[in-house]
């Protein structure tokens, strides 16, 4: 599990501009463009990966601060030499915001990047602290505690944090029932950030709300996706609504990614085994254990496919795929790797990005 993975499909779908969006087959398609989102996953992906001989971390993180409007937000979407505001999303700015609170706080990356990715966080801040869309408060939840916890102290910091952690609890308290245990009517995709963001604020609050919210909301999530012994992931042909069904097709390698990567933020908040079980679990749909007994990652090309289908697997291996599976695959590793460490002894608690 885990064997034979390479950055080369990574390299082949980077040009200078950044992470290409599509490909058909395992052939980048430049005429996609370019997103925030990938971007910003690659970044994580680039800051982790031990030799970035190419430089890609500088790629990802020009392309982003290109990206940026004055006022701190993003336009998602650039095709040839043009920003389409067609697909800007709440999302993408949280995305793109907690990538670079990582590079900031990385311990391996130039101080000019660290300089660049501090200017895309000052001018973003304010952009942040009004968003509605409980995946960008998530996503940018996660990124302030990194910044918090090493040591970045920017205009109350602390309370911004604490009004994002109320604002999911509040949600999750107004759609739970006995039955329902989640924060809205429905769930769609990268369900498990929620609890994820809220295992992060519980590290440096210690506020039993927030961990409780974050064990039961993520206990029903694979409760519900594990029940065959494997996890099968909300497809998105009409995602899960309240007392629905859960369609199973497609289910996307970005939505395996959130699952085993909140459940790793778990571990490392709790240090209970059975989050890491249930990441490893996770991680192996994309090694087989799925609906469709398929492997997602291609070790041909080094490509992840894009989806499972009711046929068997799209052929198609872009960046979102690729990319969050990257990163959950090099997470797994670190934990594995650092196990004890993680939960004891290290000098800063291991916080976990997500996609």
């Amino acid at each position: 599990m885990g064997m034979g993975v390479s950055y080369r499909h990574l390299r082949r779908m980077t040009d200078k501009t950044g992470i290409i969006q599509f490909s058909r087959h395992d052939e980048p398609l430049k005429e996609s463009g370019y997103t925030v989102d990938d971007n910003a996953r690659a970044l994580l992906v680039a800051i982790n990966m031990e030799d970035d001989d190419a430089g890609f971390a500088k790629t990802y993180l020009d392309f982003i601060k290109s990206a940026q409007r004055p006022d701190g937000s993003f336009i998602n979407l650039k095709v040839a030499d043009t920003f389409l505001p067609t697909i800007d999303s709440e999302d993408s700015i949280g995305r793109a915001f907690l990538a670079c609170c990582y590079v900031l706080c990385s311990d391996d990356t130039h101080d000019s990047i660290k300089k660049q990715s501090k200017d895309i966080i000052s001018r973003a801040l304010p952009v942040i602290s009004r968003m509605k869309s409980l995946r960008a408060v998530a996503y940018s939840l996660i990124g302030l505690i990194y910044l918090i916890t090493n040591g970045y102290s920017y205009d109350n910091l602390y309370k911004v944090a604490g009004d994002m952690a109320s604002y999911l609890k509040k949600n999750y308290a107004d759609n739970r029932t006995d039955t329902w245990k989640w924060f809205e009517e429905w769930l769609t995709y990268c369900n498990a950030v929620l609890p994820h963001s809220l295992f992060s604020y519980y590290k440096i609050s210690s506020d039993r709300n927030s961990l409780n919210v974050a064990e039961e909301s993520l206990g029903f999530l694979t409760d519900s996706l594990f029940k065959n012994g494997y996890l099968s992931i909300v497809g998105n042909r009409g995602w899960w609504q309240r007392n629905g069904v859960i369609p199973p097709f497609d289910q996307q390698p970005v939505d395996a990614a959130s699952i085993t990567l909140a459940c790793l933020e778990g571990y490392t908040a709790t240090g209970k085994r059975e989050y890491l079980s249930k990441a490893i679990l996770s991680y192996e749909w994309y090694w087989g254990k799925n609906i469709n007994r398929l492997n997602l990652y291609n070790e041909n090309s080094g490509g992840c496919h894009d989806a499972l289908v009711p046929e068997g697997l799209n052929p198609n291996q872009g960046a979102e795929a690729l990319v969050s599976f990257l990163l959950t695959y090099q997470m797994m590793n670190a934990i594995l790797k650092e196990r004890e460490e993680v939960i004891h002894g290290k000098d800063k608690p291991y916080y976990i990005p997500a996609v």
